[in-house]
């Protein structure tokens, strides 16, 4: 009886950390749907993520959207400017939806390198690849806060290619196309000039605004010219 009990004991101190963690798909530094954990010194650039609430109740994330090419590893510095505590994770919209529902029946908090959870006034970081391309999500998800709008999509484009230097012109929403003052394209063998491309997903709208110097990939996708990955 005590070499069953024993046993059992065991088993469950053998399973607990994993539970605990909240790991994803088996354990931190697994890679998942979404990426890896990349490296600091390795980042390709650098993210601010804001979260806040506003006067009339919503909670939000400023940008609301992002966009980045297969590969990139991203360094997001994020900010809690509310008055509430707000978190920050990446992952599938159906994981994001089955850890939402989670949270939802008891208290839980995430401890997983695609998360952070930050207290009014402080600042937090993610280092993560985007290893896979798709459409992913950050959102919030302490109980009410996705509802009330905390959470967004992440595209991640194929892209490849060669970044070339523009300023946005003009953006419009309405027909998913911007305008951009370029120098040479050299992939495409288009000399510096201004002109109207559309972008590989509208997400990638929301970083744009006329005025602002951009870096991008453009290629010819059905025939038309697009803006494939973004920085």
């Amino acid at each position: 009886m005590n070499k069953i009990l024993s046993a059992a004991i065991l088993a469950a101190l053998t399973a607990s950390p994993a539970f605990a963690a909240g790991t994803h798909g088996g354990g931190h530094h697994d890679e998942m749907e979404v990426g890896k954990p990349g490296e600091t010194g390795h980042a390709d650039r650098e993210i601010a993520v804001t979260m806040k609430e506003t006067d009339d109740g919503e909670m939000l994330f400023e940008p609301s959207s992002l966009s980045f090419a297969k590969g990139e590893t991203i360094k997001f510095v994020i900010s809690n400017a509310g008055e509430l505590e707000h978190e920050f994770v990446l992952d599938t919209p159906v994981r994001n939806l089955h850890h939402k529902e989670m949270m939802a029946k008891m208290e839980m908090e995430h401890d997983d390198p695609n998360s952070v959870r930050l207290d009014p006034g402080q600042t937090g970081e993610i280092v993560w690849t985007f290893s896979n391309p798709g459409t992913f999500e950050f959102a919030c998800l302490i109980p009410g806060h996705y509802e009330s709008g905390m959470h967004g999509p992440v595209a991640v484009l194929e892209g490849g290619g060669t970044f070339t230097a523009g300023t946005v012109k003009k953006v419009d929403a309405k027909s998913g196309k911007v305008t951009i003052k370029h120098e040479e394209l050299v992939e495409l063998d288009m000399p510096a000039m201004t002109m109207v491309f559309r972008v590989a997903d509208a997400a990638m709208l929301d970083q744009l605004e006329a005025g602002k110097s951009i870096e991008f990939v453009a290629e010819r996708v059905n025939g038309k010219l697009t803006v494939t990955a973004l920085k």
